[in-house]
C-alpha cells in the first residue's frame, strides 16, 4: 500500500495562525483525482469552525453549514479543473481561513481567467449545462469574489449560524 502513494505527486500541506484566526493551505494538482483530498481537508475545517466557536453557546448546528460550504466548494474545485486548466492541468491552491464567527475558502489558480459578473442566473426550469456551479457557490455562501489575474483568486465566505 506504501507504495502505491510513493509514486503520487506530493501535495503541500501547510499550517498558520495569527491571533485567533488560523489559515489552512493545501497545494493539488489540478485533476479530479486530488478533488477528494481536497474535499475532506474542508470538511475537517468546518467541524474546527465549530469548535473554535468558545465564546458563549455554539449555535444548534444541524449539518447545514458543511454541506452548504462543500456544495460551494466542491463546485468551485470542478470550475477551476475544467475551465481555468482543462485537460494540460496544472496547480491548484486552497487556503481555508478559520474564525471564531466564520469559514474562508480561498481557491487560488494560475490558468485562463474569467468574468463571474458575467454569468447570467440560471433558468431553473430548463436544467441549464452552463451557469449553475456559479449559482450554486453563490447560494450556499454569504459572501462571494473572484479577482483575476496570477493567480486568479475565488474567495468563498460563510458565517457561522448563516444557513
Amino acid at each position: 500500500m506504501l507504495g502505491a502513494l510513493a509514486i503520487l505527486p506530493n501535495p503541500q500541506v501547510q499550517y498558520s495562525a495569527r491571533g485567533t484566526t488560523h489559515v489552512i493551505r493545501l497545494e493539488v494538482p489540478s485533476l479530479f483525482e486530488y478533488r477528494d483530498l481536497a474535499m475532506r481537508m474542508v470538511a475537517s475545517a468546518c467541524r474546527l469552525v465549530d469548535v473554535r466557536k468558545t465564546d458563549g453557546p455554539r449555535p444548534k448546528r444541524d449539518g447545514q453549514f458543511t454541506a452548504q460550504v462543500m456544495s460551494a466548494f466542491g463546485e468551485a474545485f470542478n470550475n477551476v479543473v475544467l475551465h481555468s486548466y482543462g485537460a494540460e492541468g496544472g496547480h491548484l491552491q486552497i487556503e481555508v481561513e478559520l474564525a471564531k464567527d466564520a469559514l474562508t475558502i480561498r481557491i487560488m489558480d494560475f490558468g485562463k481567467t474569467f468574468d463571474i459578473h458575467s454569468v447570467p442566473t440560471p433558468n431553473l426550469d430548463d436544467l441549464p449545462e452552463s451557469g449553475l456551479g456559479i449559482f450554486i457557490i453563490r447560494s450556499c455562501m454569504d459572501i462571494v469574489t473572484y479577482s483575476p489575474g496570477t493567480p486568479n483568486v475565488m474567495s468563498m465566505t460563510k458565517y457561522i449560524g448563516n444557513q
